[in-house]
C-alpha cells in the first residue's frame, strides 16, 4: 500500500479494509469490525487520506493511557510525518505543555478526558481539526467525554469528519442510535467473520461451554441464603410492593423496585417506603451472595459474609446490616461457610484445562477471565499448583478494601512479562477486556458466563489472532451462569442484527471505490481480481441484507435522524401484544420529562443555543462563572458551556462556583451529602461554615433523587440536618435532578447576580484554620472505624492525643462506643510494622 504519508512496506494490503475505509471517507462513519482485524489500519487510511486533502490536525482518542501510547508508537512507525508532530498527550503532561505542543503538533493522540479539559478552559479549538477518530466508540453516550468533544467538534470545525471504530456497539437499537447521533455519524459499515473478504485473515476459533454441578454443600449454604430472599420478599409484599413476577427475584427486579421506591419517596414520606428502601438493601446483599456461591466459591463468598459482618460492626453501620447480619439464616450460612473447606468444581476444571493446553503446547498464553478480584486470587493460587503453569494476577488501579490495585506502570510490566514467557497465564478481572495492548493468546477462559455482549465479545477477541483459538466457558448447572451464557449469546446475535439493520439504513448505497481513496496506490490487479472483488462486494452486501431482519426502505433513514429508531410495525405486530406492551413500558420508564435544557443531539446538526431552547432571552455580554478545577469531572462545566456562558477554572478554597462577589455556590451529589451526614472526615458542615463566612448569599445545591435512600439514613435525621443548614447557617438550599438542572440554576442565578444586579465576579476567602481540639479529633478519627463521637471520646477519657496512643487493649474498651474489635484495631493499626 502506498500513500504520500505512509512510508512505504509498513501496510499490509488488505481489501475489505480499503474497502470499509472507503465507506468510512464518503461522511463521518462507524466501522463495526471484529477484534484483531485491523481497525486501526482503517484509521490510518482515513487519516492519511484527510490530511492529504484538507490539511490541518487529525486527532485520535482512546480511553486508556496505555492504549494511547500503543497508537502514538504505531503511527510514528508507519506515517511519514516528523516524529515531532505525532504527539501523545496525557494528564501527566502538564496544562500549559499540552497548550504549547497543540500547535505543533500534526496527529495527536490523547484520552478524551484531557482533550475535554483543554476544551473546556479554551487551551485548544478544534477549528482545524480534519478528522477525529473515536477508538471504542461504544463509550459514546451519556456524560462520557466522547460526546462533549464530538458536539463541540461539529460547532467549531471548518472540515468535520468522524470515524467511530468498535468491535462491539452494543445490542439494542436505543444503545446503537444513541452511539450514533453522539458522533454524528451519517454512514455505518460492519464487517464479520463471516464476510467473504475477510474470512482469509480470520483464525478459527473453537468455542465451548463446560458444565459443572454444585456441590450439596454449597446448596446448602445457598438454601440459607434463599429462605432470607423469600422472608424479605414477603415483607415487601406485606408493605403493598411488588418484585418480580414470579418466586424468582432477579437483581434487575430489585433495581427496578428500587427506582420505584425511589420515585414514590420523593412525591411523599409514607413510612412503608422507607421500610421496603431498607428490605430491598438487604435483599441485594443476600442476592449477591447467593452470585457468589453459585458461580465463584465459597472462598469468595466467605470473604463477602465477612466484610458485611465487619460492616454490620462498625460503630456507623445501618440498621438494615444489623439486622441482616442477625439474621438466624445468615448465622446458619456464615457457620457453614466458615466450616466448609470444598472448593468450587469449577476451580478444579480451570486447573485441568490450563494445565492440559500448556501441556500440550508449552509455549501457549492463556488469559482466565473473572468477575472478581477475590476469585481472582484464588483462581491464581490454585493454578500455580499445577505443573508446568506460571499465573499472575491481573486487576485494575483502585484499591478495594485492603486490596491494592496496580499501577499501569505495574500493568505494563506484567503484561511485558506475559508476552516474553516469564509468566504463561494471566488471571485477570475485566480491566483486561479493553484498553490494554494485551498480547494474542491461544486461550481464553471464561471462569463465569457475564451477560454483557459488549465484554462478552471483548473477552472472545483476546484470542485466535494470529493464529487458532480457543474459547472455553464453565457453567454451574442449574443457576444464573445459564442465565448469563444465554443472555450474552442472543445479545451478541441480535447485535449484529441490528447493525445490519443500521447499515442498510445509513450504509453507502454505491459499491464503487470512494473517489477519497484516489490518493492510495493499491497493488495491480489481473481482470480475475477486479471481477472477484467486485463480486465479493456484491456477495458481502447480498448477505448483509439477508441477515438484516426486515427491509429498509428511504424512509428510515429519515426516522433515525429524527432519532426514531423503530423495527417495521408489522413484524412487532407478529411478536404478540405481550412483548409490544413490555416495550412500551419500557419507553415510558426510559422517557425522561424535558428540564430546563434541551438537547440537540440529532445527527449532523450544529447545536443550537441553549437559551433559546429553555426560554430563556441569550444576553448580549455573555454570563461568566468561575469554578473550582475539581469540578470539571462534574459534567456540569460542560453544560454551562453549552449554554454559553464563559468559565473560568480556578483552585477555590472555598465554594465551587463563584457567580458573583456575594453568591458562591456548594454543589453536593445526594449520595455525598448522606455520606457525609454519617463520615466525620467528609466535614460538610466546616465547608458551609466557610461559605457562609465569605459570602452574603451563600448557596448549596443538592443534585440527584435519592437523597433519602442511597444511604438508608433515617429521614429525620436528613431533615435535622436541612434544618440546620438553612437555620443554623443561613444557607439556601436547592435541589436538581440532574447536571443539567444544575447548570441551568447557576446560569440563573448567574443572570440575576450580574445582569439584573449588575454585581461583579470575586471568589475570595480562605478556609479557616482548624482549631487544635478539632486537629486532634481529626488525627484520631482517621483511624479505621473510629468516627467523630468516639474520637472525642477517646480524647476526654485519655486526655492527649499520646495518651491514646499507649492506652492497652482493655483500657481502651472501657471508653464509650470502643468495642473489642475496635480496640483490637486500633492496637493492630498503632504496633504492626510498615511493609510499605
Amino acid at each position: 500500500m502506498k500513500h504520500p504519508l505512509i512510508k512505504p512496506d509498513t501496510v499490509e494490503q488488505r481489501l475489505y479494509q480499503l474497502n470499509l475505509a472507503g465507506k468510512a471517507l464518503e461522511g463521518s462513519s462507524l466501522v463495526v469490525l471484529p477484534t484483531g482485524l485491523g481497525k486501526t489500519i482503517i484509521a490510518l487510511f482515513v487519516i492519511a487520506s484527510r490530511l492529504q486533502r484538507f490539511g490541518g490536525k487529525a486527532l485520535i482518542l482512546s480511553p486508556t493511557k496505555p492504549l494511547v501510547d500503543q497508537h502514538a508508537a504505531f503511527f510514528k512507525r508507519v506515517m511519514s510525518l516528523p516524529e515531532e508532530e505525532i504527539l501523545a498527550f496525557t494528564g501527566s503532561i502538564a496544562p500549559a505543555e499540552r497548550e504549547r505542543l497543540w500547535t505543533q503538533g500534526k496527529l495527536i493522540v490523547s484520552t478524551p478526558q484531557v482533550i475535554e479539559n483543554d476544551l473546556l478552559t479554551k487551551r485548544i479549538s478544534l477549528e482545524d481539526v480534519s478528522h477525529i477518530t473515536f477508538d471504542e466508540a461504544h463509550r459514546a453516550v451519556g456524560n462520557y467525554a466522547y460526546t462533549f468533544i464530538a458536539e463541540k467538534y461539529f460547532e467549531s470545525a471548518k472540515n468535520p469528519h468522524v470515524l467511530g471504530i468498535t468491535a462491539s456497539p452494543g445490542s439494542s437499537d436505543e444503545k446503537i442510535a444513541e452511539v450514533c447521533q453522539a458522533l454524528h455519524v451519517e454512514n455505518v459499515a460492519v464487517k464479520t467473520e463471516r464476510d467473504r473478504d475477510v474470512r482469509p485473515y480470520v483464525q478459527e476459533k473453537e468455542l465451548e461451554w463446560l458444565q459443572v454441578q454444585l456441590p450439596a454443600e454449597m446448596a446448602e449454604i445457598r438454601g440459607y441464603l434463599e429462605k432470607i430472599l423469600d422472608d424479605r420478599l414477603g415483607i415487601i409484599r406485606g408493605l403493598g410492593f411488588s418484585a418480580g413476577s414470579g418466586k424468582y427475584v432477579s437483581k434487575k427486579d430489585l433495581l427496578l423496585l428500587q427506582k420505584q421506591l425511589q420515585g414514590e419517596i420523593r412525591i411523599g414520606g409514607d413510612p412503608a417506603i422507607f421500610s421496603a428502601m431498607s428490605v430491598v438493601a438487604e435483599m441485594m446483599k443476600v442476592n449477591h451472595a447467593v452470585e457468589m456461591v453459585e458461580t465463584q466459591g465459597i472462598e469468595t463468598l466467605r470473604k463477602y459474609l465477612e466484610k458485611l459482618d465487619a460492616e454490620a460492626s462498625s460503630s456507623s453501620a445501618s440498621k438494615a446490616a444489623k439486622r441482616l447480619m442477625d439474621d438466624l439464616y445468615m448465622r446458619k450460612a456464615l457457620y457453614r461457610v466458615k466450616e466448609c473447606n470444598i472448593e468450587h468444581p469449577k476451580l478444579e476444571l480451570a486447573r485441568k484445562i490450563v494445565s492440559e493446553q500448556l501441556k500440550e503446547n508449552p509455549d501457549s498464553r492463556v488469559i482466565v477471565f473473572t468477575n472478581y478480584r477475590d476469585t481472582a486470587e484464588i483462581v491464581a493460587g490454585a493454578l500455580s499448583e499445577a505443573p508446568g503453569v506460571i499465573p499472575i494476577r491481573f486487576v485494575g488501579q483502585g484499591s478495594r478494601h485492603k486490596d491494592k490495585g496496580l499501577t499501569q506502570k505495574q500493568q505494563a510490566e506484567i503484561l511485558e512479562k506475559f508476552r516474553e514467557g516469564e509468566y504463561n497465564v494471566l488471571v485477570a478481572t475485566s480491566v483486561a477486556e479493553e484498553g490494554l495492548d494485551i498480547p494474542s493468546t491461544d486461550m481464553v477462559l471464561f471462569y463465569e458466563p457475564i451477560p454483557s455482549e459488549i465484554r462478552s465479545i471483548q473477552r472472545k477477541g483476546r484470542t485466535g489472532r494470529q493464529q487458532k483459538g480457543r474459547v472455553m466457558v464453565l457453567v454451574t448447572k442449574g443457576t444464573r451462569d445459564e442465565a448469563y451464557y444465554w443472555s450474552s449469546k442472543n445479545k451478541e446475535k441480535k447485535m449484529l442484527n441490528s447493525m445490519h439493520g443500521l447499515e442498510a439504513v445509513l450504509g453507502p448505497k454505491s459499491p464503487k471505490k470512494s473517489p477519497e481513496l484516489s490518493d492510495f496506490e493499491s497493488l495491480p490487479f489481473d481482470s480475475d481480481s477486479k471481477l472477484e472483488l467486485e463480486e465479493i462486494e456484491i456477495e458481502n452486501r447480498t448477505e448483509e441484507w439477508s441477515r438484516s431482519r426486515n427491509p429498509v426502505d428511504s424512509r428510515k433513514k429519515e426516522e433515525f435522524k429524527n432519532g426514531n429508531l423503530e423495527r417495521n410495525t408489522d413484524e412487532n405486530l407478529k411478536r404478540g401484544t405481550d412483548e409490544n406492551l413490555d416495550r412500551s413500558t419500557d419507553e415510558n420508564v426510559k422517557e425522561r420529562q424535558k428540564t430546563f435544557v434541551d438537547f440537540d443531539a440529532l445527527s449532523g446538526k450544529k447545536s443550537v443555543n441553549k437559551a433559546e431552547t429553555s426560554g430563556i432571552e441569550p444576553e448580549t455580554d455573555p454570563l461568566r462563572i468561575v469554578i473550582d478545577h475539581r469540578e470539571t469531572k462534574s459534567g456540569v462545566a460542560k453544560v454551562l458551556d453549552r449554554l454559553g456562558m464563559e468559565l473560568s477554572f480556578a483552585a477555590l478554597e472555598i465554594g465551587d462556583y463563584v457567580v458573583s462577589d456575594r453568591l458562591a455556590v456548594e454543589r453536593k451529589r445526594t449520595d455525598d451529602f448522606a455520606s457525609s451526614l454519617i463520615d466525620g472526615k467528609r466535614n460538610l458542615f466546616a465547608q458551609l461554615s466557610d461559605l457562609a463566612r465569605v459570602y452574603e448569599k451563600p448557596v448549596l445545591i443538592i443534585e440527584g433523587g435519592e437523597l433519602f435512600t442511597c444511604r438508608q439514613l433515617n429521614p429525620n435525621a436528613i431533615y435535622g440536618s436541612l434544618i440546620s443548614i438553612a437555620i443554623d447557617f443561613g444557607v439556601s438550599i436547592l435541589y436538581s435532578r440532574d447536571e443539567e438542572e444544575t447548570a441551568a440554576i447557576l446560569k440563573i442565578l448567574a443572570k440575576r447576580e450580574q445582569t439584573e444586579n449588575k454585581r461583579e465576579i470575586n471568589p475570595h476567602g480562605k478556609k479557616s484554620a482548624s482549631t487544635l481540639a478539632e486537629q486532634q479529633e481529626y488525627l484520631i478519627s482517621s483511624i479505621s472505624n473510629i468516627g467523630p463521637k468516639a474520637a472525642r471520646n477517646l480524647l476526654l477519657h485519655f486526655g492527649s492525643v499520646a495518651a491514646v496512643m499507649k492506652a492497652e487493649t482493655e483500657e481502651l474498651r472501657m471508653v464509650k462506643k470502643i468495642g473489642p474489635k475496635t480496640a483490637a484495631r486500633i492496637k493492630e493499626i498503632l504496633e504492626s510494622p510498615y511493609k510499605g
